[in-house]
């Protein structure tokens, strides 16, 4: 399948991937789409990472019906797509691993084509048993059925000197450099905290375990099974028999030792 790239470039210095056939909203996925768009692939691939962990809205130009507004967008009504996320950024990592087998960096080069389309829609029908909606009737379906819709994502990287970009690219390009300084500042925050959680996992690992103290319940009860012991008469030993339960007597406590007056 071709790609929907319609710029007149020269495409041997250019990268592409793409994904099919995801089972995600292609809504969401044009939002993450257009949050990538004109960034580096390094720092488009920290920020989709920074999304799947909910560290970091993006904003929703369209499709926003009662979204909420975020105090991190400055007032604009964003949200956190995760799943979109997740897909985007294995597009992203399939075009830099191909522009790196084309002896090109790809980490430098620049996202200038980033889009997701719906691909196909298969319905799906509840089974012939099932109960029909106000019918009540075996073997008649119900007349509600829900569809899968399949969504493609795009991925193109290109130079940012490259001959052939509008006047458009070139200015959103420019544009990309503050978000550029934000994603590296919050991946570097979130970088500090992992390493800063390591380090007491490990102090806390290197601790020296305190010996669990005994319950006095338990010494008591090993104590009294000691001391419990049968004493043997002087009779039974002579017989040689087993000893009855009549002759059994608790063994005497033995007096203190009194100590020897200079």
């Amino acid at each position: 399948m071709g790609y929907s790239f319609n710029l007149k470039m020269d495409r041997s210095n250019m990268a592409f991937a793409q994904v099919s056939d995801i089972n995600a909203s292609y809504k969401d996925l044009g939002a993450v789409c257009d949050a990538v768009r004109y960034l580096k692939a390094g720092t488009a691939l920290k920020l989709v990472e920074m999304i799947a962990r909910m560290d970091m809205p993006i904003p929703y130009r369209k499709h926003n019906k009662h979204m909420g507004a975020r105090s991190e967008l400055h007032g604009k009504k964003g949200a956190y797509p995760v799943k979109a996320a997740r897909e985007v950024r294995v597009a992203i990592q399939n075009a830099i691993a191909n522009a790196v087998n084309n002896a090109m960096d790809g980490d430098d080069m620049i996202i200038v084509h980033a889009c997701a389309n719906k691909t196909r829609i298969e319905q799906r029908y509840p089974s012939k048993g099932s109960i029909g909606w106000g019918r009540g009737m075996y073997g008649r379906s119900a007349t509600m059925h829900s569809n899968i819709e399949y969504a493609r994502v795009e991925i193109g990287l290109a130079y940012p000197d490259a001959e052939g970009l509008s006047k458009n690219m070139k200015y959103f390009i420019s544009r990309k450099g503050s978000i550029e300084r934000i994603v590296g500042r919050k991946s570097k925050g979130s970088a500090t905290k992992q390493q800063k959680n390591s380090k007491e996992a490990k102090k806390e690992a290197k601790k020296p375990k305190m010996p669990s103290e005994k319950t006095p319940e338990k010494a008591s009860g090993k104590t009294a099974e000691v001391n419990a012991k049968p004493v043997v008469s002087a009779q039974a030993q002579k017989k040689g028999g087993a000893v009855s339960a009549g002759e059994r007597k608790a063994e005497p406590a033995k007096p203190p030792a009194a100590k020897e007056q200079k």
